[in-house]
């Protein structure tokens, strides 16, 4: 990170002070509205805001509690140590933690050079971002928002060991900047800011970390992720012996985890990516067919006249038409 933004980070807040001068817990009315170990955001976000950032407190340890808002921890320099949901978390330089509302967490003490920053986000705040994204009904996508919105059971956080990827780096260093610096007509340019963080993020799902007792969930991530990137040619059967289980057990438990069959995963990308394609391109819809997977044509067209109620040719001059339309 910018060596102008550590240096402004690493100042020694007011808190710090009083910490440093004796005070050895959090002053919680500083945090939280009650007495039930919740950190409000009306204590944290200017009114009307739905994104701030603050610079994480050193020096002091921060017992259990969760939060009303999505908490979004970036480590700039150092590491932290974090116990979320009984997992230990070390987060180190580079590194972003997503923690939704159900995240129980507990930090232990940073030292000076350990330099963190919080940004606290309402959930409304991702779904403006999301409409500023390009529809995309990847089951990944799904995945992540709906943790950040505590659809996926009871997961709580999402550790993105990212440190490596300078795109990251760069728009969480813009989103620092612009926050800290308070730029004019910076919602907009922050959620585009956002939009831009999600869309790499999402293509590295590779790098997420959901929690040592979530197996399941590290299960369901593997085959959306395996989806996504073998929908052309993948097999059930290469997946798991990937995850060392036998076909039988991993197609009950993909069932179990989707709600649908492999077969089906496999359709709903194929279908997904065709849409693309006819809309974005100008490939004939033989190569697109062929593209996407289907060797066999006929077998293409029935398959996507029985989804949509049109030929993929029908299809491609419906949205041609749309897009007309709209400019």
């Amino acid at each position: 990170m910018n060596q102008t933004i550590i240096e402004q980070l690493s100042v020694i807040t007011e808190e710090e002070q009083d910490i440093l001068n004796g005070s050895m817990e959090i002053e919680k009315d500083r945090y939280m509205t009650k007495a039930d170990s919740v950190i409000d955001s009306a204590k944290l976000l200017d009114s009307g805001k739905l994104i701030q950032v603050r610079t994480h407190t050193r020096f002091v340890h921060f017992p259990r509690h969760t939060h009303n808002y999505v908490e979004v921890i970036y480590m700039c320099q150092g590491s932290t140590h974090h116990v979320i949901n009984g997992d230990e978390v070390f987060l180190q330089q580079g590194e972003l933690l997503f923690l939704n509302q159900n995240a129980v967490q507990e930090i232990y003490p940073a030292k000076k050079s350990d330099i963190a920053v919080n940004f606290i986000i309402l959930p409304e705040f991702f779904d403006h971002t999301l409409q500023l994204l390009e529809e995309d009904e990847s089951p990944i996508r799904q995945f992540v928002i709906g943790c950040l919105q505590s659809r996926q059971g009871s997961i709580g956080y999402l550790h993105f060991k990212v440190s490596d990827i300078l795109p990251i780096q760069n728009l969480v260093e813009n989103l620092v900047w612009t926050i800290m610096n308070r730029q004019p007509g910076k919602r907009s340019m922050n959620q585009m800011t956002m939009g831009l963080l999600f869309l790499h993020l999402l293509n590295s799902t590779e790098r997420i970390t959901v929690g040592k007792d979530h197996y399941e969930q590290e299960i369901l991530l593997a085959i959306y992720r395996y989806v996504e990137e073998h929908y052309r040619e993948g097999e059930l059967s290469e997946f798991a012996r990937l995850q060392n289980m036998d076909l039988a057990n991993m197609s009950r438990l993909v069932k179990k985890l989707t709600g649908k069959n492999y077969t089906e995963l496999i359709q709903d990308k194929r279908m997904s990516q065709t849409c693309f394609l006819l809309e974005k391109t100008r490939l004939s819809v033989a190569d697109i067919g062929v593209d996407v997977g289907y060797e066999n044509l006929s077998y293409f067209h029935r398959i996507f006249k029985a989804r949509f109620g049109m030929s993929p040719r029908e299809y491609r001059v419906n949205a041609t038409l749309k897009t007309s339309l709209i400019k």
